[in-house]
């Protein structure tokens, strides 16, 4: 009798340990659903319009949002009109939130990676937004552009979500390259002062 109690104390006892801990945990910072391997795909009348991809998501809900995570890479692939592979946009983490009042917001952060493979253009910035409603993406921060036009650099950019027409701000030290008599040509748009010396003919 004496050893039953102590094992019914025991487990209760026991019991008590593991509900203090549950107690201590922070559900709120507690993933809701993890997957491995994630995969949507977005269609438009039969053809692919956008695809996105990420080795792991983790939801999350309060009582203001809720948001996914995606901590370890997120790729996502834009496609034309005709189903043409367009656009990469690649970046160590993404996050996106969904608010009460049935707002959306989507943030690619850390070493993002945005290209248009049609234009030969490739973006390189710290963090990028994604404006789902208005379908263009932007951001605040640094912004370096290489296209077959040259090289452009800058605090600030916006575009349409396939990066067909960028637009970069407050740009500083750029330069483009100039075709001409099939000799590719450098010109430092802040430190050039021409014109160019004229090409003295071999004899």
């Amino acid at each position: 009798m004496i050893a039953t109690a102590a094992a019914v104390a025991f487990v209760v006892y026991s019991c008590k340990g593991k509900l203090a801990e549950a107690e201590q945990l922070d559900l709120t910072e507690t993933p809701v659903q993890v997957v491995d391997d994630m995969f949507m795909q977005q269609t438009e009348n039969g053809l692919v319009k956008m695809r996105a991809e990420a080795p792991r998501m983790e939801k999350y809900e309060k009582d203001s949002l809720d948001y996914e995570l995606f901590p370890d890479g997120f790729f996502v692939y834009g496609f034309d009109e005709s189903g043409k592979l367009e656009t990469e946009i690649v970046a160590d983490n993404a996050r996106h939130q969904k608010f009460k009042d049935g707002r959306e917001s989507w943030e690619a952060f850390g070493n993002v990676v945005v290209k248009n493979l049609i234009n030969q253009e490739v973006m390189e910035t710290d963090t990028l937004y994604w404006d789902q409603k208005n379908e263009k993406i932007y951001t605040h921060c640094y912004v370096r552009m290489y296209s077959p036009d040259g090289f452009m650099q800058g605090y600030g950019m916006e575009s349409d979500q396939r990066a067909r027409s960028t637009i970069l701000f407050n740009n500083f030290n750029n330069y483009a390259i100039v075709v001409k008599d099939t000799t590719q040509v450098l010109i430092d748009s802040v430190n050039f002062i021409g014109p160019f010396q004229k090409k003295i003919a071999a004899d």
